[in-house]
């Protein structure tokens, strides 16, 4: 296959949910296997782990429960499954994953417009259980286009206002009570801009480490480096650029920085090296060309392995547009397919 499977849903939370859950039966079934093999521990453990997060996603997004006991009713699953698919890594108490993210606007940029994207570097697992999820909720929230891993509702996307995130893992943090990820992801969809991003952010706590970089549709852009114990905003060297891979950059981090993923730090060097030539000319093809990019050494942009990561996927997001571009495999090899909100 040259893309991923298409779920498209309406309606109220449930209806999303259950929506969702029967179209991708089959995958989520798939995805709680290698979830199983990927953390090696016993499904009742990582069951019950999973759902001592009920009570803090109900208590900051009810629809986010909601969507989550139509997932459980559509796919024929437990409401633990379901929960496990939002709380892969906080259940398991294991965290993965590489990534190069980068947002460029105004002077950067060919046309003055914000860009976006990323690689999303995982096993190469991943790859199998990967769909393009497009939502329409009845309630109020906006529409939104996200890649995501089949039952997981929160991940990489854009919204109806242009509003756009993607990661980038970062690493040497201590587990603590607080949000997981995906959820968290999720309400950054349903933002109008970066600021209310950021803003939401200050407010939450997550049990994990993260870097969010953030675009949306009046051409704003954002790093966020997010720990249990707070945030800190990255300003980078430029105010129309933010390039962040697997390292902490902020001065507030940056002494958690534990080279967990040597690559990380020349990969950064690399991005700054294929942005800094392509200046003033970011568009959508110059940034699929910097997601290709093989140095030749450990900066290469595209991984093949190094650390046992693989490029499965990479992302694109035109936020005046409404627009992302999804890549499905190596950035060198993939085929892309674009879809509007």
């Amino acid at each position: 296959m040259d893309s991923f499977p298409v779920v498209e849903v309406s309606g109220s939370a449930f209806a999303m949910g259950e929506q969702h859950g029967r179209q991708a039966a089959a995958l989520i079934g798939r995805y709680l296997e290698w979830i199983d093999r990927l953390t090696g521990k016993p499904r009742e453990v990582l069951r019950a782990n999973a759902m001592r997060f009920v009570p803090v996603i109900e208590a900051f997004s009810p629809l986010y429960m909601e969507e989550v006991r139509g997932l459980a009713a559509g796919a024929g699953i437990p409401l633990a499954d379901a929960m496990l698919c939002q709380t892969r890594a906080e259940a398991a108490q294991q965290w993965e994953g590489g990534c190069t993210a980068l947002a460029i606007t105004r002077s950067g940029t060919i046309d003055g417009r914000a860009i976006a994207g990323q690689n999303q570097d995982l096993e190469s697992e991943y790859e199998a259980v990967g769909i393009v999820l497009k939502v329409r909720p009845d309630d109020g929230r906006p529409r939104a286009v996200m890649f995501t891993f089949a039952g997981q509702l929160g991940y990489a996307g854009v919204n109806e206002h242009g509003l756009c995130n993607f990661v980038n893992a970062l690493y040497n943090f201590r587990w603590q009570p607080g949000l997981p990820t995906y959820p968290v992801r999720r309400a950054l969809l349903e933002q109008r801009s970066v600021g209310d991003c950021v803003e939401l952010l200050r407010r939450v706590r997550t049990c994990s480490a993260v870097n969010l970089v953030l675009a949306d549709g009046a051409g704003a852009i954002a790093d966020v480096e997010v720990r249990p114990e707070g945030v800190a905003v990255f300003a980078d060297d430029h105010a129309d650029r933010r390039l962040h891979t697997n390292h902490y950059v902020t001065e507030c981090f940056a002494g958690f920085t534990d080279r967990t993923l040597p690559d990380s730090e020349p990969r950064l060097e690399r991005v700054r090296e294929l942005v800094g030539e392509r200046w003033g000319r970011m568009a959508v093809e110059a940034m699929k060309e910097i997601l290709a990019d093989h140095a030749g050494g450990p900066g290469g942009i595209c991984r093949h392995g190094e650390a046992a990561l693989h490029s499965v996927a990479g992302y694109i997001a035109e936020p005046e547009a409404r627009r992302l571009h999804v890549r499905r495999g190596y950035g060198c090899t993939g085929s892309w397919r674009v879809y509007p909100v």
